[in-house]
């Protein structure tokens, strides 16, 4: 939604791993492990740093490898920052994250997890970020109205 108001072409770091791979993200974890998902993920995202003006959006992730975030450098970087529960809630409620997404720790996917997963990852983003949006209660529409706001 962010690109089409802004006018710019919109690329998703998983979708193009998912795609070049023929395997879901979850596929790609069981079958060659974290590891070579996060190598294909720093290869992706520095491909991209130059492809020229887009709106990019990262996994979760990917900003904690100080390879992507130098890759990302000069970019505008805003983190999407959403409550713990809300996120799970999105989470479950979206059938595709269940099926494609694999658990990160040995937590299990639940709040713990997220939560764990929060405290580790915050202040890498804070540090990373141009911005910061807080859309636990944005809907989508919403969302992309306040970040062309930000990044303008």
């Amino acid at each position: 939604m962010l690109a089409e108001r802004l006018g710019k072409a919109f690329v998703d770091c998983d979708e193009v791993i998912v795609a070049r791979q023929g395997k879901s993200i979850r596929e790609i974890f069981l079958t060659r492990g974290e590891k070579a998902f996060r190598k294909a993920e720093m290869k992706v995202i520095a491909e991209l740093k130059s492809s020229g003006d887009c709106v990019i959006a990262v996994g979760g992730g990917a900003i904690v490898r100080e390879e992507n975030r130098r890759a990302l450098a000069g970019h505008k970087i805003v983190y999407l920052r959403c409550e713990p529960a809300e996120l799970l809630r999105r989470i479950k409620a979206d059938p595709a994250s269940s099926d494609n997404r694999p658990n990160l720790t040995s937590l299990g996917g639940e709040i713990e997890e997220i939560q764990s997963l929060l405290r580790q990852r915050e202040p890498i983003y804070r540090a990373a970020m141009s911005a910061e949006l807080d859309v636990t209660h944005l809907t989508p529409l919403e969302a992309a109205e306040r970040l062309e706001s930000l990044i303008k």
